[in-house]
Parts: structure tokens; C-alpha cells; sequence
């Protein structure tokens, strides 16, 4: 699977949202799953806020830059290719203009770990907002790296 199609296959799916009106707009936090394009039995879910109203439907609203991020093995992890060291496996623009929500795949081989770490590109006070999470895989199961 080339990096390009692996991008592709990965979609949030919309768990739930909480709704509050704050200053005439509203505003929702918003949970969703992502599984892992590249991991079969592995989904990350990821919370964050959405701005809702007119210009949140017409996508002039700029949501927040944060974000949390929890990534659980949901079955069997299994590997259709090898993996890289590290790579996108989600990008979603969050405005109008620049600022996209990223999730990269690290993988820790001494550890035979997962490392999941979910950042918006744009910077709030000098750096960008971020959250990690890490998914163990057991040991009788080795995570191929591409050479």
C-alpha cells in the first residue's frame, strides 16, 4: 500500500458530539475513530473541539488546534506490509487556510511498540498543540520494518 492510498483509507468516523452554545455559535467536542490503515486490529480514537454554526458549515470557522488522541489494540494486530520507522496515517484540514490535524505512526522496535502522536500544524505560543498515545504489541508478533 503506497503512502497515497494509505492516506486515503484512513477516515474519521463520528462517534458522538456534545453540543453547547457559547457567544451566538455553537460549539461541539467531538469524538472519533480512526483505524489504522497500515495496523489491522488497531483504532485510534480522538477528541476534539468543532465549531458549528453558519460558518462552521460553510467551513470558515477555524477550529481549535488541540486534540487528544487514545490509540487500543480492538483485535488481532496484523500486518498486510511492512511498516516505515514513522509515518502519516491521518490528515484532515481543520480551516480555511493552513492548519491540518496530523496522527503519525512511530514505531519503538526495541520496545515492539506502536507510538501514535496526533498535532495540529499550526502553532499556538511558539509550539504546536499535541497528545501521544502507544498501543504494545506482543512480542510473538514483530512489527516489520521496510528496510
Amino acid at each position: 500500500m503506497t503512502a497515497a492510498r494509505t492516506l486515503a483509507a484512513a477516515a474519521a468516523v463520528a462517534l458522538a458530539a456534545l453540543t453547547a452554545l457559547a457567544g451566538g455559535a455553537a460549539q461541539a467536542a467531538t469524538a472519533e475513530k480512526i483505524d489504522d490503515p497500515g495496523v489491522q486490529g488497531v483504532t485510534c480514537y480522538v477528541s476534539r473541539a468543532r465549531i458549528g454554526g453558519i460558518k462552521g458549515t460553510l467551513g470558515l470557522a477555524e477550529d481549535r488546534a488541540e486534540a487528544s488522541i487514545a490509540c487500543r489494540q480492538v483485535g488481532p494486530i496484523s500486518f498486510p506490509e511492512p511498516l516505515k520507522k514513522q509515518e502519516e496515517v491521518f490528515s484532515e484540514r481543520m480551516s480555511i487556510l493552513f492548519k491540518r490535524l496530523r496522527i503519525v505512526r512511530m514505531v519503538d522496535p526495541a520496545r515492539n511498540t506502536l507510538v501514535y502522536l496526533t498535532y495540529s500544524d499550526k502553532l499556538i505560543d511558539g509550539s504546536p498543540q499535541n497528545s501521544v498515545t502507544a498501543v504494545p504489541v506482543d512480542r510473538a508478533t514483530a512489527i516489520p520494518l521496510r528496510k
